[in-house]
């Protein structure tokens, strides 16, 4: 679509826009913006071997923000009416109250580059359609092992289409379509029932889908299920943790991508707040936020305050170097924002959030760290985790893993939880390999009450202790 099809599409004119943020302006605010938003998601889901449930939702408004210095004013409207908009630009107005009224520039259009290409819109995919990829992988799954007893499958498609504009000119438009293909198994054996799951995602049209898709996912899926059937507790204590490569890179997300966003620092509550051009790593490690990466959950052409995404490197070769800014975090620290602005509708003011984060490869081997650990485990998913962004201390439940047993994996574990410091595990790392994975399953994080898709990814890592919950020896 071109600049004037998302005008049409949202019923605006560029001089309706100026209008809307000249009320924005006019009891004296330093700067306003608008944020055009239509989504609209479909979910189909199947149980009991037939797909049996289907839902939509269409979401459709604007968000209008004005800022006076640190102070923020917002509101937002389910009608794009200039009557509705001006309304809701007057209440976020009031933020201010200066007799000094800015005038809106002339918008300036951009052109951005197309990080997430798909062959089909899935507003051009029918719920007949996509019936038989929930089926297929459904008999995939307890065709893979008898001891298949139940399989839930979910099948999520959103397609959203944004528009930004603001007081200083910009003016940007997007499409961003999203999907999510989610398989839960519960296995019995001898009266003992297992559960576990896959799931991929991304910004992807139903052509990413394949037969080696499906199979992929339902093989992972059933051995990551019937594997906990002889999982076992570690000891517990403090000792070596290697973290797998892809999705465990969740613990970089928690417990230390959120102290680097820059709105804890400005407020001096994260505990890296002092802590950039200064060593917090060793030489080989490099952690980028990356919003470039094609087709992947957390990508952005823009952020939602208009700017350009980029590859942002918060650690290099063990230096901190940035924090992830929006434009109030840029402002204040007197740098350009690093395309971190981030909300979860036009219902929502934006704020530092991160997209794909992952530390990039490092001189090692994974069988020379798997190797170089006597006893310690091998992690490879994690879930409900708690993390305090402030200090940077964490909780994991490992949901998938591996003991390691004089240099190499032995038993599956189960039932571990892992405790530590963020910021420690990060000048722990004596080790991390070549073999970067980014995970592709449906992440979304979630701050101050607002979600917003993201990805995460990892190189094989070693942290040389980490407390470990399991059994007393």
């Amino acid at each position: 679509m071109t600049q004037q099809e998302y005008l049409e599409h949202f019923g605006v004119s560029e001089s309706i826009i100026k209008e809307v943020i000249a009320e924005g302006l006019s009891k004296g605010g330093d700067y306003c913006d608008v944020y055009f938003q239509h989504t609209i998601s479909n979910v189909i889901g199947l149980e009991d071997k037939q797909v049996n449930k289907a839902y939509s939702d269409i979401d459709f408004g604007v968000g209008i923000r004005v800022l006076k210095g640190d102070q923020t004013g917002y509101s937002f409207s389910e009608e794009v009416s200039i009557e509705a908009m001006k309304s809701a630009a007057l209440t976020a107005a009031n933020i201010a109250d200066s007799e000094q009224v800015a005038e809106p520039v002339e918008f300036k259009s951009s052109d951005l580059p197309n990080y997430y290409p798909i062959k089909t819109s899935w507003n051009e995919v029918s719920i007949k359609d996509k019936m038989p990829y929930l089926q297929k992988l459904n008999d995939l799954v307890f065709a893979k092992d008898e001891r298949m007893v139940k399989c839930n499958i979910w099948f999520i498609d959103e397609t959203s289409k944004v528009l930004f504009a603001n007081s200083e000119g910009t003016l940007t438009c997007d499409y961003l379509p999203m999907c999510q293909l989610s398989v839960s198994c519960i296995a019995e054996q001898n009266g003992q029932k297992e559960q576990n799951g896959y799931n991929l995602s991304g910004r992807r049209g139903i052509e990413f889908f394949t037969e080696n898709t499906l199979v992929h996912m339902a093989n992972e899926a059933v051995e990551r299920t019937v594997r906990l059937f002889d999982a076992v507790k570690p000891k517990a204590g403090e000792m070596p943790v290697v973290l797998a490569a892809g999705s465990s890179g969740i613990l970089l997300h928690e417990a230390i991508g959120h102290g680097m966003e820059a709105d804890f620092n400005r407020k001096e509550v994260s505990v890296f707040s002092d802590k950039i051009g200064k060593k917090v790593a060793a030489d080989f490690v490099t952690i980028v936020d990356d919003g470039t990466n094609p087709n992947i959950r957390g990508s952005i052409n823009v952020d939602d305050e208009g700017n350009p995404t980029q590859c942002t490197y918060l650690v290099e070769n063990g230096i901190m170097k940035s924090y992830l800014h929006d434009k109030i975090s840029a402002r204040h620290y007197g740098v350009e924002p690093t395309g971190n602005g981030r909300r979860e509708s036009f219902r929502h003011i934006p704020m530092p959030r991160m997209r794909n984060t992952y530390m990039l490869p490092g001189p090692h081997k994974k069988e020379d760290i798997i190797k170089s650990v006597e006893y310690g485990i091998y992690a490879e998913s994690f879930t409900n985790g708690q993390v305090m962004i402030g200090a940077g201390d964490f909780t994991f439940y490992v949901k998938s893993g591996y003991l390691i047993e004089n240099g190499e994996l032995t038993k599956p574990i189960k039932d571990v939880n892992i405790i530590g410091n963020g910021p420690q595990v990060l000048q722990d790392i004596v080790m991390v390999a070549d073999d970067l994975e980014i995970s592709e399953g449906g992440w979304t994080c979630g701050k101050n009450g607002q979600g917003v898709p993201v990805s995460q990814g990892l190189p094989t890592v070693k942290v040389s202790k980490i407390t470990v919950g399991g059994v007393n020896s």
